[in-house]
């Protein structure tokens, strides 16, 4: 009966959306909430959980699947700020294509060469590599280099909290809304595109950009590097 329960989709999607509110409550009730994000919050209590109910992570993903089609669906939604802010879009699109490559190519390969300067085992040197990128474009690198998925994911999301949290110190001396959301995109993808979308709809429309652009550049150009590189 219990472990028939554990595998309900409908069980976990509460719990996941419980946890993602109770994670915006404490949030809200921190003195330097800036270095705490809700979702660092949120993370922490579906852990505690999970570890509470000896439950791993690949019982919890595949209970929760329908939240995973979403993140797909939402990364879609996106285009909706973005296409409100296209003459901006068009004005800039030379210094935005410069800066997305150049994004791209640091953001996984920086952490490609520390993870394998670090020792790290060739899996999680992998896993590594998908680091730049949002959640399910990750997930479909991490299948297509034969990454592990579980850590693919779990360094995904501590990347975005991480950037997300060094962005509120770098980005505050950046006056232009559009800069500021892309960077984030670029940086921090999912993560980065939350916070960005608290900061103005534009922030928020061009994070979309930065994030979406390059998961695709990054998807195109990562996987042949890696087999060069290891084969």
């Amino acid at each position: 009966m219990a472990n028939d329960i554990l595998t309900t989709p409908l069980v976990w999607m509460t719990l996941t959306l419980t946890a993602y509110e109770a994670g915006f409550w404490l949030h809200r009730r921190l003195k330097e909430p800036v270095l705490v994000p809700p979702m660092l919050l949120s993370l922490t209590i579906l852990i505690v959980v999970l570890l509470a109910m000896d439950v791993n992570y690949q019982q919890y993903f595949k209970a929760n699947a329908f939240i995973h089609f979403l993140l797909g669906t939402s990364t879609v939604a996106l285009a909706v700020p973005l296409y409100q802010s296209l003459p901006r879009l068009k004005a800039a699109a030379l210094p935005l294509l410069v800066v997305l490559v150049i994004g791209s190519v640091v953001g996984a390969g920086v952490a490609l060469v520390l993870a394998q300067l670090s020792g790290l085992s060739h899996s999680s040197v992998l896993a590594f590599a998908t680091r730049a990128v949002t959640t399910p474009m990750a997930l479909g690198i991490a299948e297509k280099i034969h990454a592990p998925l579980a850590l693919a994911s779990a360094i995904v999301i501590v990347s975005g909290l991480v950037g997300a949290i060094a962005a509120e110190a770098l980005l505050k001396f950046v006056r232009h809304d559009m800069a500021k959301g892309f960077a984030l995109g670029l940086a921090a993808h999912g993560v980065g595109t939350a916070r960005a979308l608290q900061i103005s709809p534009t922030a928020g429309a061009f994070a979309a950009l930065g994030m979406s652009l390059n998961g695709i550049l990054t998807a195109l150009w990562l996987p042949s590097v890696i087999k060069w590189v290891f084969n």
